[in-house]
């Protein structure tokens, strides 16, 4: 999928601002944003939950995947298959293996189910109008286009910009989590 010169200026930079961001600090704004996004109905009362592994710097989503396994949710993690991403339900942390990109993935064991009731989505950039920018693969734009479900953003408050130019293909986030606060975006 075509990447357009601004979008990868723009997620040049905020990569690097975020991953200036202290390990103590990225610990303390995931714990905020696991507390808020329970306030949210569509997460709280979803019984099939699409979540992602975190890489780097991304908000830490490990205490998300445990609370729910242990509430008795449907936890299911994407694997790349070939250009796209399907979702794989796991029952523990031992269900994954390094993957694609060096992300923890499930394993060809795990029943995969792509008609989830929401879905975190990893996110490097976000407007205040519901525009992600991701790493540049197009995975989840691909994926969202055709699944239509709840999308939650979780990021921290900095990566939050005015603007981020819309391409044809970008899908809209649903809501928008940060350490701060809890934005739901009007479509």
């Amino acid at each position: 999928m075509e990447d357009n010169e601004k979008k990868k200026a723009l997620r040049k930079n905020l990569l690097e601002k975020r991953d200036n961001t202290s390990h103590d600090m990225l610990i303390i704004a995931s714990k905020k944003i696991h507390k808020k996004i329970t306030k949210i109905f569509a997460f709280r009362n979803a019984q099939k939950i699409g979540l992602y592994y975190p890489i780097g710097s991304e908000i830490f989503t490990q205490d998300i995947i445990q609370e729910l396994l242990s509430k008795g949710k449907q936890v299911f993690l994407p694997k790349i298959n070939e250009e796209n991403i399907e979702f794989r339900k796991i029952t523990d942390f031992s269900s994954l293996e390094t993957g694609s990109y060096d992300i923890m993935e499930p394993n060809e064991t795990c029943p995969t189910n792509n008609d989830l009731d929401v879905i975190l989505v990893p996110t490097v950039g976000i407007s205040q109008t519901g525009v992600r920018l991701g790493y540049g693969h197009g995975f989840y734009d691909r994926f969202l286009a055709i699944h239509k479900t709840t999308t939650i953003s979780l990021i921290l408050e900095k990566q939050i910009l005015k603007n981020i130019p819309k391409l044809e293909h970008d899908v809209l986030m649903d809501w928008i989590v940060t350490e701060e606060k809890i934005y739901e975006i009007q479509k």
